[in-house]
């Protein structure tokens, strides 16, 4: 393709000097490597932003426009080129699956340092402590929002609401040590108590009550449904904490 026949945007963004949009930039990168020569106008400052908002009567900055017409924003840039945009209350398995790979080459990184090969009986044990650990990082960063989600569906958190504060630090708790392999007479015991009562409520809540909702599993803002994955996420923690015990 010749300079005269390349695709042709343009852009107006914020650039200031002490804020640049990201979402300007996000659309700049996107266009270029859609192949687009950018047209890339910056909007230096308050004033010079709010008039090109009154003029062109729109509520945000970046605006994109192609072939004389205006796409949008970022989000409407990338629904131009066809990419899924995740809506706000649309469920979302990412960061489960995020969680659970990271643990898992986690325990094999740390396997091979230790026994020179990927898999071993170990390899799954500091899978799911390692999971325990990172799933209850994540509901320690808000643990307001997390206890606040917890009430909906945990019936002991329902009888004793100290529960849902307690329970974050459990699992971290029993994550820690079972990857080190101590203190064998706490670390089960707490897998076991709250990997059952939470299977239980999650059973109950889902299969028998049928009601949808949203898992606190990955925190207070999660958008992972109730189901499947937070009765795994339980089942996992009352085997390890049987495993453990038996060994």
């Amino acid at each position: 393709m010749s300079i005269t026949d390349q695709k042709k945007a343009k852009l107006y963004r914020m650039v200031m000097k002490d804020h640049i949009c990201p979402y300007g930039l996000k659309s700049k990168d996107l266009l270029e490597r859609k192949g687009f020569d950018v047209e890339d106008h910056h909007l230096k400052t308050r004033e010079e932003t709010d008039a090109f908002r009154k003029e062109h009567d729109v509520e945000t900055t970046p605006q994109t426009w192609i072939d004389g017409k205006r796409i949008g924003g970022y989000d409407e840039l990338r629904e131009y080129f066809g990419e899924k945009i995740t809506k706000d209350d649309e469920t979302n398995y990412k960061p489960v699956i995020a969680i659970f790979s990271v643990s898992f080459l986690m325990a094999v990184a740390m396997n091979w340092k230790i026994y020179d090969t990927f898999l071993t009986v170990h390899t799954i044990e500091w899978f799911i402590s390692i999971a325990m650990c990172l799933l209850a990082v994540q509901k320690l960063q808000d643990i307001e929002s997390f206890s606040t989600m917890f009430l909906n569906y945990d019936l002991l958190a329902r009888k004793w609401v100290r529960y849902s504060y307690f329970y974050p630090f459990g699992e971290a708790t029993s994550g820690i040590l079972m990857i080190s392999g101590a203190l064998v007479w706490l670390s089960s015991p707490i897998a076991l108590f709250i990997g059952t009562v939470g299977a239980i409520s999650v059973f109950k809540a889902v299969y028998v009550d049928k009601r949808e909702l949203k898992c606190a599993c990955v925190g207070g803002n999660s958008k992972v449904p109730l189901g499947f994955v937070s009765l795994t996420e339980n089942l996992m923690m009352i085997a390890m904490g049987v495993w453990m015990w038996l060994k």
